[in-house]
């Protein structure tokens, strides 16, 4: 698997985590006053995934691979 699909990969699983602690936090709001450590847990995962998102939106600008759309 290349340098690419690793990031690609890792961001899904990221985001699958990231939307565990918010479900997670919501139902723990649903019994009262949820801990801190609660409250912030879907925070790791949120910065873990604007760093991977932001590699590779400026991976596709920085390559200057350019898909070409060939009429004919």
């Amino acid at each position: 698997m290349s340098w690419n699909g690793r990031i690609r990969q890792f961001h899904r699983w990221t985001g699958i985590v990231f939307t565990a602690t918010v479900i997670a936090n919501f139902a723990t709001m649903t019994q009262g006053t949820p801990p801190s450590w609660v409250t912030y847990s879907p925070l790791p995962p949120l910065f873990l995934l604007m760093f991977s998102g932001l590699f590779m939106f400026g991976q596709h600008y920085v390559s200057g691979r350019r898909t070409a759309v060939r009429e004919g």
